[in-house]
């Protein structure tokens, strides 16, 4: 149920039905408010899968052979996952301390896997962890591709182009100041304003 909504909302965004979700899953509508309950109640679940699956890609990333290879594999699995496919659902649903808690954890590993990758001097200067995540969120935002199809080919190569310019080759200086952790969280409130509270300082120095 989790994959076919992640595919719904891909296609159709925030305000696919849960009538098409039951459709993709090939479940009856009851089978599936048994399990979740409501709408935002399978939402708030799909975020949280998707994170943790963030999660295992950067534990991933930091156990690789040295860290270009683990921040690439981090991308690709992001990628293909189809994590930037929830983007549409920012705003629209109401989010729980848990989501936020595991959403800065991965965030937390994922600023470790550019630190690695900077002080390997792999890491083009001035990238960020945030600059990462929203790369992702660009390539991710139509869901998982289907293998072996075009669209599959396409993204793999303007991936793979992008990817180019993250490395270490005496590049000229990006433009304009890094992503803030503020406007990234913003997204995810109902009322557009992050609370105080909820922020978090991260440091994006390298």
């Amino acid at each position: 149920m989790l994959d076919a909504a992640r595919e719904v909302f891909a296609a159709h965004g925030a305000d696919a039905t849960v009538a098409k979700i039951a459709e993709r899953a090939g479940v009856g509508m009851g089978s599936l408010y048994r399990r979740y309950g409501s709408k935002s109640d399978l939402l708030r679940q799909l975020c949280m899968q998707a994170m943790e699956e963030s999660i295992q890609a950067a534990e991933a990333a930091l156990a690789a052979p040295d860290a270009w290879t683990g921040l690439s594999d981090y991308v690709h699995a992001s990628v293909a996952r189809g994590s930037g496919a929830l983007a549409p659902l920012a705003g629209s649903l109401e989010t729980t301390p848990e989501m936020w808690e595991t959403s800065r954890r991965g965030r937390r590993l994922l600023e470790q896997v550019v630190a690695l990758a900077h002080s390997e001097g792999v890491l083009r200067s001035g990238v960020t962890a945030l600059d990462v995540a929203w790369l992702v969120e660009f390539f991710g935002r139509r869901g998982p591709a289907a293998p072996g199809t075009e669209d599959e080919a396409v993204r793999r190569r303007l991936l793979a182009i992008s990817l180019d310019g993250l490395r270490n080759r005496d590049a000229g200086p990006l433009p304009g100041p890094a992503p803030s952790a503020q406007h990234y969280e913003r997204r995810w409130s109902p009322n557009r304003a992050t609370p105080t509270d909820q922020i978090e300082t991260i440091d994006e120095s390298h």
